[in-house]
């Protein structure tokens, strides 16, 4: 089904739209024996002091000093840290040769990454990171301007980085609604089917973006709404990238709104049904529509 969205509802979510970028590396006490890294005020012990953690496999959804983010297909997003032991990798090599690694600089959001780690007690720290060259190369031409296109249009740009926060700047081509279960961030066949329809379409778009938006209906508490509604778009997001191919570059920041913007009453099971979404914006800057 697709239903075009409120304009309100489409800009109090784009005034969200800004992952905090904050961290700090701080020494640990000399008189310390085995000293470790503390990183925002959590102590990562040293290599010697770890065993082998799992497997993470997902799509980095935010950086924050020295640790990352990783959301995987169900949703659910692990904290990991990351420091100077840490082996940067893409594909079946090392980047810069043999003799020296890509730093965790590298590691962007939007990266789709398997991370082996190792941990003591809660701590997980990532002791190798891989992902495709392909995938670094779009998510560094983000960074710097210089996507294909894109690159030209201040608009644009700003848009790709997830900045913009007036959706005065955009035409809404449509909006495609995928519906789920109470308390459920998994998707239904006939969600992932309009999701990659969605895809279709925005394909066909010149200078499309998309935009992602989590929504619940009105049972439980905020909070728990909160990170459904987040866990329904990481998954939305993950389909998108990884199943119907979208490419992370032409991805807006995406957030949950909790019960915010429904659709339908939240009085009725039919309305409640309406109001459990994940919304898929089509959106093109003003500035590049019709170019």
């Amino acid at each position: 089904m697709r239903v075009i969205s409120k304009r309100q509802g489409a800009a109090a979510v784009l005034a969200l739209l800004a992952i905090p970028a904050s961290g700090s590396l701080s020494a640990q006490q000399p008189e310390a024996p085995n000293p470790g890294i503390i990183v925002n005020g959590e102590v990562v012990p040293d290599m010697s002091a770890m065993t082998t953690g799992p497997e993470i496999k997902g799509v980095i959804t935010a950086r924050s000093g020295d640790k990352i983010k990783v959301t995987a297909a169900d949703g659910t997003s692990t904290v990991i840290f990351v420091n100077e032991t840490t082996r940067i990798k893409s594909g079946g090599g090392l980047f810069g040769g043999g003799n020296s690694k890509l730093g965790t600089q590298a590691l962007l959001n939007g990266i789709p990454v398997t991370v082996k780690t190792m941990h003591a007690g809660a701590a997980l720290l990532a002791s190798q990171v891989t992902f495709k060259s392909g995938d670094l190369k779009t998510a560094t031409m983000i960074r710097n301007g210089t996507a294909q296109g894109f690159a030209e249009q201040t608009a644009a740009t700003q848009a790709l980085r997830g900045r913009m926060a007036d959706i005065d700047n955009y035409n809404i081509k449509g909006t495609t609604n995928v519906f789920f279960d109470t308390g459920k961030a998994v998707l239904s066949e006939q969600g992932k089917a309009d999701l990659c329809s969605a895809a279709t379409q925005a394909e066909g778009t010149n200078n499309a973006l998309m935009l992602v938006v989590g929504y619940t209906d009105s049972v439980g508490s905020e909070e728990y709404n909160q990170v459904l509604s987040e866990k329904r778009a990481a998954r939305v997001i993950n389909y998108l990238q990884q199943v119907c191919h979208w490419k992370p570059y032409r991805m807006l920041t995406p957030t949950g709104m909790a019960e915010a913007d429904p659709l339908a009453d939240n009085n009725t099971p039919e309305g409640k049904a309406q109001n459990r979404r994940v919304s898929v914006n089509i959106l093109v800057s003003k500035s590049v529509d019709g170019l």
